[in-house]
């Protein structure tokens, strides 16, 4: 079976350059691929735009690339609470796309199966459908989204093993398991990797069919986005 391992972050992410389309997985602070966009932030690459659900917040995930103006376009579904995100946008220094949700998802998994373009009824008679294509199927409206096309797709997982099969851990799922394999190198960091042959088949979420570098990441924040304390 064909290994997929690589041994550093710096390996899993060589071929990034500036001016790229990376699909960034997360939902929130929840499972961001924190070493590799710590490692972009190191590699300084300029000008990218960034297929996310959010940004992270100032300090943290995307925005410690949204920090150095590293990102020149977002593709999202939330602002947040991304105080320098809502900045740049406002201050015209970012150029933000909003999608749906529902709809940004679906784009990145159509890019993983092969389809190259969907009708929805989210966003239809809104401001998402400027520009877009619109048809009426049953006497109602419809909004012609593509699949997104990227260079890199950076996905954290929980437990992956060398040949690239993962498992992801709760939420962590998110935007994540839509993400790996809608790119043209999906890059996928875990927290624990193990050999061929030790994950159950049954418990596995992406194939490695999907995956072309996998490392062992560290030293995780797992950030909680609202801590509520009973007094």
């Amino acid at each position: 079976m064909i290994s997929k391992k690589v041994h550093s972050v710096q390996e899993a992410l060589q071929g990034i350059q500036s001016d790229m389309t990376l699909l960034v997985g997360g939902f929130g602070l929840c499972g961001i691929p924190e070493n590799s966009i710590a490692e972009l932030v190191r590699l300084d690459v300029k000008e990218l735009t960034c297929v996310s659900n959010n940004a992270g917040v100032d300090d943290f995930g995307l925005g410690l690339l949204l920090q150095k103006h590293q990102i020149k376009k977002m593709i999202s579904s939330y602002v947040g609470e991304n105080h320098e995100f809502e900045r740049q946008m406002l201050n015209n220094e970012i150029e933000v796309e909003l999608i749906p949700q529902g709809t940004l998802a679906e784009r990145c998994r159509s890019a993983k199966v092969g389809i190259p373009a969907f009708f929805t009824p989210a966003g239809a008679g809104t401001e998402v459908a400027k520009g877009k294509e619109v048809r009426e199927f049953k006497g109602k409206q419809y909004l012609l989204e593509y699949a997104v096309e990227a260079d890199f797709a950076l996905v954290k997982a929980w437990k992956g093993d060398e040949a690239g099969n993962i498992i992801f851990k709760g939420t962590a799922r998110n935007f994540n398991q839509a993400m790996c394999g809608a790119a043209k190198i999906n890059v996928v960091e875990v927290e624990e990797l193990v050999p061929i042959g030790e994950l159950n088949p049954n418990e596995i979420h992406v194939p490695g069919v999907f995956v072309q570098r996998i490392f062992q990441g560290e030293k995780y924040e797992k950030r909680i986005e609202k801590l509520t304390l009973k007094e």
